[in-house]
């Protein structure tokens, strides 16, 4: 028997690594909040805990301890209620399940899948292990549906819950290519993707790598814009003279693009800084590539920070120089403050679905610095042709609401729970 016919709530598992900071695991806690504003029950499935994690309202969990740390709580909590835990790095903690909510209050749980070194005694013993206590899991909970995020969890998802009666509904959160490169994970793709009950994509792109009998269960619903972004566009003409981008410091986001494209026009727009939000293992090679090209003083490294509308909303221009995309929330985000924007005409085609070029934005091609250089000029040249685009970028805000597309989510999550 299923949650929905003990007690007339529906019930949804969501299956992902962990809740550590990135594009598809905030997707995923939106979605869990929305659902169970809804009055839906909800569950994360998660292999593992992140140290650093998005902040789950209603959460039911708590974490005690990670590694060496002592949580001031940790003596309170009932030996049944806590659980040892693995961070993604493979430090152990501990986690109380039920301490994190206070009492009448919705709540969301938390499921953890990992298996330690010690348990896996192997690598093909422990990939067993691993999906026998995914199945418990399944079978424990009986959710009215899985909902999965992410190459090979998608994969062990269906695998794990055949025979169980369970829709599973899996999605893809960036370019299948590239998600699906290696080519064992993407043979059992093929295969398992048949016998899901739902495929959600998020660009026309993504719909055009499977093949059509994947294609026949496959729907796009792409990001929805954050509800800190749902705000008016500053309406001022005179924007800051500086250029942000917004994103984890690494080779896909390709920011050494942006910095040597910066390097090519500082020289002929003097007032333009830049400042790149957010971290990551390319920082110190960034930093160094700015010395070496003499614009360390105009280039600022801002880390991680609170508040992102906020530090962004008046900036003159907003760059996402990835190589490849799925739909990037950093870019439709910039676009719903009115932010012109720039992006790299990325494989899959989620910056595509987004910008007309030379209409509400301007598409380049990857990893071509020149390009780059030349549609920073453009909207450097013309602050009012770069606010005419910003105007007309901040209309995404209709079509990819928050209301709008938690609705698309719930109707077709629905159409698929028995």
């Amino acid at each position: 028997m299923n949650s929905t016919n003990n007690s007339g709530q529906k019930h949804i598992a969501m299956y992902i690594g962990s809740l550590q900071k990135g594009g598809a695991e905030r997707v995923m806690v939106n979605l869990a909040q929305y659902f169970c504003s809804e009055g839906y029950r909800v569950t994360f499935v998660t292999t593992y805990l992140a140290v650093t994690e998005y902040e789950v309202p209603h959460a039911a969990w708590k974490v005690l301890r990670i590694g060496s740390e002592t949580g001031s709580d940790s003596e309170a909590a009932s030996g049944s209620d806590i659980c040892s835990v693995l961070t993604v790095d493979g430090e152990p903690a501990q986690v109380s399940l039920h301490g994190g909510c206070k009492a009448g209050e919705p709540e969301i749980d938390r499921v953890f899948s990992a298996v330690s070194q010690e348990e896996a005694g192997g690598r093909l013993n422990g990939f067993q292990k691993r999906c026998d206590r995914l199945r418990s899991i399944w079978t424990s909970l009986h959710p009215d549906l899985i909902l999965s995020f992410s190459g090979k969890n998608n994969v062990m998802a269906i695998m794990t819950s055949f025979g169980l009666g369970i829709p599973v509904v899996v999605s893809v959160r960036s370019n299948p290519s590239r998600e699906y490169a290696q080519r064992l994970l993407r043979m059992a793709m093929l295969s398992t993707f048949r016998h899901a009950a739902g495929v959600v994509l998020q660009t026309n792109g993504a719909m055009a790598y499977f093949p059509r009998a994947i294609q026949e269960r496959a729907v796009i619903l792409p990001n929805s814009i954050h509800p800190a972004f749902m705000r008016t566009p500053f309406a001022g003409k005179e924007r800051d003279k500086t250029i942000v981008s917004v994103g984890r410091l690494d080779e896909n986001k390709n920011q050494a693009l942006l910095i040597r494209a910066f390097a090519k026009v500082t020289g002929e727009h003097p007032m333009y800084q830049m400042i790149l939000y957010g971290d990551g293992p390319s920082r110190h090679a960034l930093e160094q590539l700015s010395a070496e090209l003499h614009v360390e003083k105009k280039v600022q490294f801002a880390g991680i920070v609170d508040n992102i509308p906020e530090k962004i909303s008046r900036s003159g221009i907003f760059v996402l120089s990835s190589d490849q995309e799925g739909m990037p929330n950093a870019l439709i985000e910039a676009m719903s403050l009115g932010i012109p924007c720039i992006s790299t005409d990325c494989p899959c085609g989620g910056p595509r679905d987004l910008i007309q070029d030379r209409e509400n934005g301007l598409l380049t091609p990857v990893g071509n610095v020149d390009k780059m250089a030349e549609s920073l000029r453009y909207l450097m040249e013309d602050p009012a042709r770069a606010f005419q685009m910003g105007q007309k970028a901040a209309l995404v805000q209709k079509e990819y609401s928050p209301e709008k597309i938690n609705a698309r989510w719930k109707s077709y999550l629905d159409g698929l729970m028995k």
